[in-house]
């Protein structure tokens, strides 16, 4: 009870003043428990007093490791926070500072709680493929959280992968997975165009028995005869002739498998093995060039000279009127000049 001088009167008032004591089961008791944890986040939970006389005000704080401080994250009235953005498979530690009504504060035990593993994903899937890690990629795909088909960020799923790395156990673990063996990427290649590129014959094989077509074709309408040839593998040539791919199918450019050889490579065991087969040697392309025409423009001599014994015809004009023996000349090719003349001679 306190007494004072009423001023306007000079009563003396007699007053008493009530002191609210907080109930020790109003304070939260140092119950900062984690709630829901994933790979990334944390959910914090803690309690607090019923009557609203009593609310109080909390903040939440993270420690720095590095620096052994804390650092607030959250401040509120609320009883639950999650903490986002959090590293995988990484342990934190948390405390709460409660302030009540009558400006009282105090900190409360921390609480450590770990993030958890990451999940797998594609990024998962495609390493175990780089790796031809054949248990690994077993783990994944029983794991069921990823897409067989998940493409990287050059838009090649997990099969076209291992077809190129010539991984054949893998290309059948995820071809039995559900991988489509006829997906293409964004420049229209499939599986089995990779396949004939980088000359896995077993993988072409088995993608064939799994329903992959030779006939399609990518955006510049090439198919698998047209890799086949850039990448220069006989025993593939061999197989998707003996499987009944046409020889002279045409890109988008009118080039036959033929015109690719003349272009790119030169080589004359391929052009060999595709006029065996019924490649046409005085086929033109959208300009009217031969293989011929294009094989002296390059200077494969040598292709000149099988493509000639095969029948080539020197004196077939392009669109432009020019043949190839007049390119021959422009570019004074020599040797290359007295192969049509030695040829012209046998005639």
């Amino acid at each position: 009870m306190f007494v004072f001088l009423a001023p306007s009167s000079g009563r003396m008032l007699h007053v008493t003043l009530m002191m609210i004591t907080l109930p020790s089961s109003a304070c939260p008791g140092g119950v900062l428990t984690a709630g829901q944890v994933s790979h990334h986040s944390i959910e914090l939970i803690w309690t607090r007093w019923p009557d609203p006389d009593y609310w109080t005000c909390f903040v939440l704080e993270q420690k720095n490791p590095r620096k052994h401080s804390y650092k607030e994250i959250h401040k509120g009235y609320n009883t639950s926070f999650t903490v986002e953005n959090l590293e995988p498979k990484t342990t934190y530690t948390f405390r709460l500072k409660v302030t009540w009504p009558s400006g009282q504060q105090e900190y409360y035990p921390s609480i450590s709680a770990s993030t958890d593993k990451e999940p797998l994903n594609g990024k998962d899937l495609h390493t175990a493929v780089l790796r031809s890690d054949e248990v690994e990629l077993r783990r994944v795909l029983a794991s069921r959280r990823v897409t067989v088909d998940v493409p990287d960020r050059l838009d090649f799923t997990p099969l076209m992968i291992a077809v190129m790395r010539g991984f054949t156990s893998g290309v059948q673990i995820l071809v039995h997975h559900g991988a489509d063996v006829n997906k293409k990427n964004n420049s229209g290649k499939d599986s089995l165009m990779f396949a004939c590129f980088h000359g896995h014959l077993d993988v072409v094989k088995f993608l064939r028995s799994c329903g992959a077509s030779w006939r399609s074709r990518d955006r510049s309408s090439c198919c698998a005869l047209h890799w086949a040839t850039v990448g220069g593998h006989l025993p593939i040539l061999q197989f998707l002739i003996q499987d009944g791919c046409e020889t002279d199918v045409q890109d988008s450019a009118l080039w036959t498998p033929l015109m690719i050889v003349s272009v790119m490579t030169g080589d004359t065991a391929v052009a060999s093995l595709l006029i065996s087969a019924g490649a046409d040697v005085n086929v033109q392309d959208r300009d009217g060039k031969t293989p011929l025409m294009v094989a002296v423009l390059n200077n494969y001599e040598h292709l000149v000279k099988m493509l000639l014994e095969k029948g080539a015809d020197p004196n077939i004009q392009n669109k432009v009127g020019v043949s190839a023996l007049e390119m021959a000349k422009a570019f004074e090719r020599e040797n290359i000049i007295s192969l049509f003349l030695e040829e012209s001679e046998t005639k």
